[in-house]
């Protein structure tokens, strides 16, 4: 058995109604990251200078050295260009990612970011990577950084982003217990939950698209004007399809001493200008798109077959293939995954496992279809599937001529073919079926067993339907 643990199918190709509040097509939530003076230094303890997010592009850490020109630039963001972005930004519902030791340092910043009733949720102890901690170091900082947040704020971070984390963070933040969301993740445009030990998560996803860290990273934002032109082709998408039926989420990433220069704040402002001018645009923080979540779309039970056992697995789906549940056996051996936890999903495991055996088994599954209409059928010995399935098409109430006429093609076919005539009954009638039957018993064998392998897929797609989302 090999399991992956990525989840490629998130909310599939029909993501949930987000029902914003009024009806919203857009909910537009803006982020200003505070980590000015929580960054990598020698004063604060660490081993070398800061070298990521800055106008120095492709900066290297100075080990056991202060880096004057980085620790400036990062004193611009805390000593100009936050106040730039809170005099543009005091008035719209704000989320500040507040790194705990950059804003034990800033509290003049804190009580203006209190003032104006932003959010003010956690984004570590420190502005460092996580990548190398040992999942107990990790979470000692996690920790530390709950309670200094507490001390400077006045409350605990309901909400955690690290950033520069490491693959244990969302498992960690999970299961600290403590925040409403979790937004370690790029993964979507909605909210969406993980599992930790039987805990639902709530996750809301974040962004580093629509982001002013691309003003400090090769390939990115050179001016304003492309910064401003990426969030409105970002926001007129998401706003179209908002009005179609499917409101989305659009996260705006800000950094004080990025967009806070002069040079870029015009664009930002021109932006949130440009949002404002349309109807249903809903400004949310982040801890209020997580409450609406949970309140609108809460956890729901959800059957995960990639997580069985194989003997429960075996039992639950080893009829798919008619009474071969060596199919099952062999799709339990596969790497699966989340995306596999769907019909769409386990048919396409179950179906590499029919079609990787050879073709003598895959003749054997053949061979356990019954007859349509046969003698099984009157004798009512069908499976509870076949029985379904041959009612759905009226094989259940055939005249007489009818039943001689399929009798009769049933024996020509398998005298032909040497299996059974297969066909998803589900997708016709009687007449089709007899169309399909005569057209079918004359072509070559070889043709046909293609033909009824894929019919045999076809069934199990519908049986796996009846049974997974």
């Amino acid at each position: 058995m090999q399991r992956y643990p990525r989840d490629m199918r998130g909310h599939g190709a029909t993501p949930p109604d987000a029902n914003w509040p009024n009806g919203a097509k857009i909910a537009v939530q803006i982020v200003v990251n505070y980590e000015e003076g929580g960054e990598n230094c020698t004063l604060h303890g660490d081993a070398g200078s800061e070298a990521f997010l800055s106008e120095i592009v492709g900066a290297a850490s100075w080990p056991d050295q202060r880096h004057w020109n980085m620790e400036s630039i990062y004193e611009y963001g805390a000593r100009a260009g936050f106040w730039r972005l809170h005099r543009l930004l005091k008035d719209l519902p704000v989320t500040v990612y507040g790194v705990a030791t950059a804003l034990a340092r800033s509290p003049e910043q804190v009580a203006a970011m209190k003032d104006a009733g932003w959010e003010i949720a956690s984004h570590g102890l420190k502005w460092i990577e996580y990548k190398d901690f040992e999942p107990e170091d990790e979470r000692a900082h996690m920790d530390a950084a709950v309670k200094l947040h507490s001390e400077v704020t006045g409350t605990p971070p309901r909400g955690w982003y690290t950033g520069r984390c490491s693959e244990n963070t969302v498992r960690l933040a999970a299961e600290h217990g403590g925040f409403d969301y979790v937004a370690d993740s790029y993964a979507d445009d909605l909210p969406y939950y993980l599992r930790f030990d039987g805990r639902n998560q709530l996750i809301v996803p974040y962004t580093l698209d629509c982001n002013d860290m691309r003003f400090a990273t090769p390939q990115g934002f050179n001016s304003g004007d492309q910064f401003e032109a990426y969030l409105r082709d970002s926001f007129d998408a998401l706003y179209e399809e908002g009005t179609e039926g499917a409101p989305k989420m659009m996260s705006v990433g800000l950094h004080c001493r990025l967009v806070g220069r002069p040079g870029r704040v015009q664009a930002l402002k021109r932006f949130i200008d440009y949002a404002k001018g349309y109807d249903g645009v809903w400004f949310a923080t982040r801890a209020e798109i997580a409450k609406h979540w949970r309140e609108a779309h809460p956890p729901v039970p959800v059957t995960r077959p990639t997580l069985m056992d194989k003997a429960s697995f075996v039992n639950t789906y080893g009829g798919i293939f008619e009474h071969s549940p060596w199919v099952a056996e062999d799709t339990w051996a596969l790497e699966l995954g989340p995306a596999h936890d769907s019909a769409v999903g386990l048919h396409n495991a179950m179906c590499r496992a029919f079609r990787a055996a050879p073709a003598t088994r895959r003749l054997e599954v053949l061979d356990a279809h019954p007859d349509l209409a046969g003698k099984l059928a009157a004798a009512k010995r069908l499976t509870a599937e076949s029985t379904s399935e041959q009612a759905s098409a009226g094989l259940d109430a055939l005249t007489d001529a009818e039943r001689d006429a399929f009798t009769q093609l049933n024996e020509d076919y398998t005298a032909k073919h040497g299996f059974p005539f297969i066909i998803a009954v589900r997708d016709h009638d009687k007449s089709s079926i007899l169309a399909a039957f005569e057209r079918r018993i004359r072509n070559t064998s070889e043709a046909e067993f293609t033909e009824a392998c894929a019919q045999v897929e076809r069934i199990a797609e519908h049986r796996l339907k009846d049974m997974l989302p």
